[in-house]
């Protein structure tokens, strides 16, 4: 039986850990700027999470007039913030490898299907928000609507985003426990 992407997703990071915090060398300087990071990629993820009603309808305000995945987007910059907090280049490139083959499949694959579900209103969408890589100004529709309803805390909620809240605080706090521990 073959999982779901967002399966192996999953379980790639889970498994990941044990290496990573065995082999991570955090310090001060490292440490605080990977807090910082994390917190932009928790805040982008957030904001992300709490604009959008998935497969109900486009989003295309907001964090998605910029890209069409900023909770992707939210998560490498996350990921980047824990890989400088680790204190060795090579998470960077792990990371790297990792969102290309698997988030770069996964982001294309969605797209497929919001093709599906929205047709040619994607279609105008995608042909001029970039799939990952942030625009520099807002998307606009030409229309009074833009797609993506105001940030929702109830929203945030429901697509469960504190979780990725709480991971990244507990990763963080890891990081600093084996730093202060063990130096």
């Amino acid at each position: 039986m073959v999982c779901p992407l967002s399966k192996v997703r999953l379980r790639v990071v889970w498994i990941s850990l044990f290496p990573f915090y065995f082999l991570a060398a955090p310090t001060p300087i490292g440490l605080t700027s990977g807090i910082v990071l994390g917190i932009g990629g928790l805040v982008l993820r957030a904001w992300a999470a709490g604009s959008i009603c998935k497969n109900h309808k486009l989003a295309m305000g907001g964090p998605y007039a910029y890209t069409r995945n900023p909770l992707y987007v939210g998560s490498f910059v996350l990921g980047t913030g824990l890989a400088v907090a680790g204190g060795r280049w090579m998470f960077l490139v792990a990371l790297v490898a990792f969102f290309l083959s698997v988030y770069r499949t996964t982001a294309l694959k969605e797209a497929l299907e919001l093709e599906g579900l929205f047709g040619e209103s994607y279609r105008v969408y995608a042909a001029e928000v970039p799939l990952f890589l942030p625009r520099l100004t807002a998307f606009r529709t030409g229309r009074a609507e833009s797609g993506s309803p105001d940030f929702s805390l109830t929203r945030y909620q429901r697509n469960r985003e504190w979780e990725a809240a709480l991971g990244g605080v507990g990763g963080f706090g890891l990081l600093a426990l084996k730093m202060t521990l063990w130096g």
